[in-house]
C-alpha cells in the first residue's frame, strides 16, 4: 500500500491533489471528514468555531494524535493500493502512519496567506471561516498544532501560486514520480 499524507494550511490545495488523485484511482481519507463526523455524532452543527473546539478538546484528552489514529483505524478497513490522506497537522500524527502503515509519503503543499484566504472565501465550505479575523484565528490554531513543523519535514513540496491547470500538472508530475518509485520498490528492485 502506498499512503500519501498530505500537510498543508488551509486553502493551500489540499482539495485539488485529491481531486486528481481521485483520478489516477486513489482512495481519499479526509482526517477533517473524521472529525466532522465525530461533531455530527455528537450532535452538533458544522461551524468552524465549534469543529475546532471538539478537535482541540479530544486532541487535550486523548493526546495529539486521536485524530490520526482514529484515521489509521479507518484506512484499515479499506480496500485499495494508492491512498491520499488529506488533513495532517502535527508531527505525532506522521509518526501514528509510520508507525501503522507502509510506505508512507509525506506532501506539503504551499501557497502564500492572502491566496489562501481568497481562495477560502469563494469555496463557501460550511466550516470555513467567513472573515479575516477568523482566518487568523485559524491559522494560529492549526500552527499551534505544529503543522509548521511537519511542513518542514515533508518529503516533497508543491508550491501553489500559479493557474489550477499549472498546479495539477505538478500534481500529476509528483504522483508519477512517487508512484513510479513505489511500484519499482515493490518489485524488490530498491
Amino acid at each position: 500500500m502506498l499512503v500519501i499524507l498530505l500537510v498543508g494550511m488551509p486553502g493551500a490545495g489540499k482539495e485539488e491533489f485529491v481531486q486528481v488523485a481521485k483520478k489516477r484511482d486513489y482512495t481519499i481519507v479526509r482526517m477533517g471528514d473524521v472529525v466532522r463526523d465525530y461533531v455530527q455524532s455528537l450532535g452538533y452543527p458544522l461551524k468552524n468555531e465549534i469543529v475546532g473546539k471538539i478537535a482541540g478538546n479530544e486532541r487535550s484528552k486523548h493526546g495529539v494524535d486521536i485524530w490520526a489514529k482514529r484515521t489509521v483505524e479507518r484506512i484499515k478497513k479499506m480496500c485499495g493500493d494508492k491512498i491520499v490522506v488529506d488533513g495532517i497537522r502535527c508531527e505525532e500524527e506522521v509518526e501514528i502512519y509510520k508507525k501503522n502503515l507502509k510506505n508512507v509519503v509525506l506532501v506539503g503543499i504551499f501557497a502564500p496567506q492572502r491566496i489562501r484566504y481568497e481562495r477560502i472565501l469563494k469555496r463557501r465550505r460550511s466550516d470555513d471561516v467567513k472573515n479575516w479575523k477568523e482566518f487568523v484565528e485559524r491559522e494560529e490554531r492549526e500552527l499551534n498544532w505544529g503543522l509548521g513543523k511537519v511542513f518542514a519535514r515533508a518529503d516533497y513540496m508543491i508550491l501553489n501560486t500559479g493557474t489550477l491547470e499549472e498546479y495539477h500538472k505538478q500534481v500529476e508530475e509528483l504522483l508519477n514520480m512517487v508512484e513510479s518509485l513505489y511500484f519499482y520498490k515493490k518489485k524488490g528492485k530498491v
